[in-house]
């Protein structure tokens, strides 16, 4: 055979590796639930099929929460088997699930095949001026990288990124566990909005994270508008800066100290990113598109902690660093956890704390706790981790010297 010969067979061959779904050596099924509409037009591309698809197979998966092909009646049979042979549409197994008495929902998933990685999604309910409202906070990673001093995520170190399917099998289980005996014809989504304020911290697993929020604004998945989804973030500026190219949604930033020292402190990211590189990015992201409704204000979210961040000074340095940020300020007290080094600050402390930020013209809300009777309030997150980072075994040798000093104290 000649050199030509054999040049156009390799040439033939790679093109066809190009052209063909993705496939591992045992041919493991491809998991349709994660994929955003480009990469799954993309996919049936490849499959020589028809872009439009990919509208049709999402709307199935995302709008009446089939998984099973046989279920997709708009789709030809031949199309129907091949998928069912190369592909499936699994979300995250559900382990355990706990109702709190005031109506929050909290879900533990197992995550990867034989890790053993648990985490944690909450669902709230809530009544507001527009109705029923249900907001499910989602996580983003196994553990979290940073290690916030109040929050127990941090404390169980960090195992890795979720990747986009166990990202938004989350709101695809939550609003299945409301019409799983419904049938499929009669199934309506349930959740109305998300925040991305679970275990991890989103923009430090961008690429998910970003395709899993496009998914939840696309018409043909949950139709959610970008007003009702929200990235919290404890300050990752370059990500932030980002984000404003790639997509527009509400952002949240944990602040939770009113200048550096402190917030060195109590989110140790603070010492890559101080306070006045974070506001500026702030103002940057309203500034990219700032008549858009998603971004005409940043909302604030400050953990209340007793003796620590909560004096009327602090108050006094709030009102200075967000002078020029258009923002909503949120006041969370401290929901605590084993072993937490901070107590809740006092009822009258906060509306003291909050009526001081209310009288210099912002918007500041106290958010009412939700689901600490079952571990499911703000900070307690925990999951199951396989710590890469050792911290939770740092902490955990933390405790016991603790304890050992208040024995020897008895």
């Amino acid at each position: 055979m000649s050199t030509e010969v054999l040049a156009a067979s390799a040439t033939d061959v790679q093109q066809a590796s190009a052209s063909a779904p993705a496939q591992s050596a045992t041919a493991e099924k491809v998991n349709l639930l994660g994929m955003s509409r480009p990469q799954m037009e993309k996919f049936f591309e490849d499959l020589g099929e028809k872009k439009f698809r990919a509208g049709q197979v999402m709307k199935w998966i995302h709008q009446f929460f089939v998984t099973d092909f046989t279920e997709m009646t708009n789709i030809s049979g031949k199309l129907r088997e091949k998928l069912e042979k190369i592909c499936e549409i699994k979300a995250p197994e559900v382990v355990h699930k706990n109702y709190s008495k005031d109506g929050t929902r909290k879900w533990v998933f197992r995550v990867g095949d034989g890790e053993g990685s648990l985490v944690e999604t909450v669902l709230i309910p809530a009544e507001d001026k527009t109705g029923s409202r249900k907001t499910l906070c989602i996580s983003s990673q196994v553990g979290c990288a940073l290690d916030c001093s109040f929050c127990s995520t941090g404390k169980q170190g960090f195992q890795r990124d979720l990747t986009q399917a166990e990202i938004i099998g989350q709101l695809w289980m939550a609003n299945y566990s409301y019409m799983e005996d419904v049938p499929v014809i009669e199934r309506e989504r349930s959740v109305t909005n998300v925040v991305m304020m679970g275990m991890g911290e989103p923009l430090l697993n961008y690429d998910a994270v970003l395709n899993a929020m496009r998914i939840m604004l696309d018409d043909f998945a949950y139709g959610m508008s970008k007003r009702r989804v929200t990235l919290s973030t404890s300050g990752v500026v370059p990500k932030i800066d980002q984000l404003a190219q790639d997509i527009d949604v509400a952002l949240a930033i944990s602040l939770h100290a009113t200048n550096n020292e402190l917030r060195d402190e109590l989110v140790p990211i603070n010492k890559k990113y101080p306070l006045e590189q974070l506001i500026a990015a702030c103002q940057r992201y309203i500034g990219k598109d700032g008549n858009e409704s998603a971004r005409k204000h940043v909302t604030i979210e400050y953990v209340m902690l007793d003796g620590v961040n909560d004096h009327p000074e602090h108050a006094q340095q709030m009102i200075k660093l967000l002078k020029n940020l258009p923002s909503k300020i949120n006041l969370i007290p401290f929901n605590p956890f084993p072993h937490a080094p901070y107590g809740r600050s006092s009822r009258n402390r906060i509306i003291s704390f909050q009526k001081t930020l209310s009288d210099a013209g912002f918007v500041c809300t106290i958010r009412q706790t939700r689901g600490d009777d079952i571990d499911a309030a703000c900070g307690q997150l925990v999951g199951q981790v396989a710590d890469r980072t050792r911290r939770a075994e740092q902490w955990k040798k933390k405790v016991a010297a603790q304890n050992e000093i208040i024995r020897s104290q008895g």
